[in-house]
């Protein structure tokens, strides 16, 4: 909702202000259509150029978290940390027990009880190799943090392919917008036994590509791509959570102290007060009694 008020404001500022300046729109709105043609359908190919079908794809369903904001919300950390503290009471107490959990994670009564958090391949696959790592005695701490940190490495740097992708085509967008210009320009040469009137108008839609290569750039595709770059980054908060905790875990702090060490690394935003995690831990050990 906020990226929709933004881009409103974009276009109202830019072009009301011309207008408000005795601008008139004609001009913009007769070579427009033309001008994003050639802006346009040049930056899409060259964005086709230089990404696979995979990632063309994966950008195309990015660009919604402009609008949507971060996938992970204040209520599915409090729903991670409890689904962390019951896995790990489980392998303190009963190692065996633990093994129908993160071997079928589908089918876990546990996993179960927070689907978003089921249904997240990434999650899902950090918390069940993790855990299933410890129960073969590959247990060090410092090396499991260690392969933990380059798995998490490379899965942030796919995440953010959309936005390197996105202001790619950013920073090409004036450049394209020049071109556009040009080729205005050219057809404007050619015209030159036209009244000063008509040639007029043919320099300002030539300028027109200008406008719009940098408008698109500075306005819309590069705001895009910060935008889906931080939202991105704040996605990986909850991956970093899960590592904490079970790194904790591997170095024998009660299945308490692990989930308030994850607590306490969760950005402020987003993070469960002690009293509702505590709540919410107490109702998960009075239904197991």
């Amino acid at each position: 909702m906020f990226g929709i008020i933004g881009i409103v404001v974009i276009f109202v500022m830019v072009f009301g202000g011309f207008m408000l300046a005795g601008g008139k729109l004609g001009i913009i709105l007769k070579a427009m259509p033309f001008e994003m043609i050639m802006i346009g359908g040049a930056a899409l190919g060259t964005f086709f150029v230089s990404n696979d079908f995979a990632a063309v794809k994966k950008t195309a369903k990015d660009v919604g978290k402009v609008f949507k904001g971060p996938k992970w919300k204040p209520a599915d950390y409090r729903d991670l940390l409890c689904l962390l503290f019951e896995l790990i009471r489980i392998a303190k107490s009963n190692p065996v027990a633990l093994e129908e959990h993160i071997e079928n994670p589908s089918d876990s009564a546990i996993f179960q009880r927070y689907p978003r958090i089921q249904h997240d391949h990434e999650s899902v696959e950090l918390i069940c190799d993790t855990l299933r790592a410890a129960s073969m005695n590959y247990d060090d701490p410092h090396q499991v943090e260690e392969v933990l940190d380059k798995r998490m490495e490379t899965t942030q740097h796919h995440a953010m392919h959309s936005s390197h992708a996105l202001q790619s085509v950013a920073d090409a967008l004036p450049a394209l917008g020049i071109v556009a210009a040009v080729l205005g320009i050219i057809k404007t040469m050619g015209a030159l036994d036209q009244p000063p009137e008509i040639l007029g108008k043919m320099i300002g839609g030539a300028l027109v590509g200008t406008f719009l290569g940098v408008f698109l750039a500075y306005g819309l595709v590069g705001p895009f791509a910060t935008r889906v770059k931080a939202v991105t980054e704040e996605d990986n908060h909850f991956y970093l959570l899960i590592r904490e905790v079970l790194i904790a875990n591997l170095h024998n702090h009660p299945a308490n102290i692990c989930i308030e060490v994850g607590r306490q690394n969760t950005p402020h935003h987003v993070r469960p007060t002690f009293a509702d995690l505590e709540e919410a831990l107490r109702a998960l050990k009075q239904e197991a009694a």
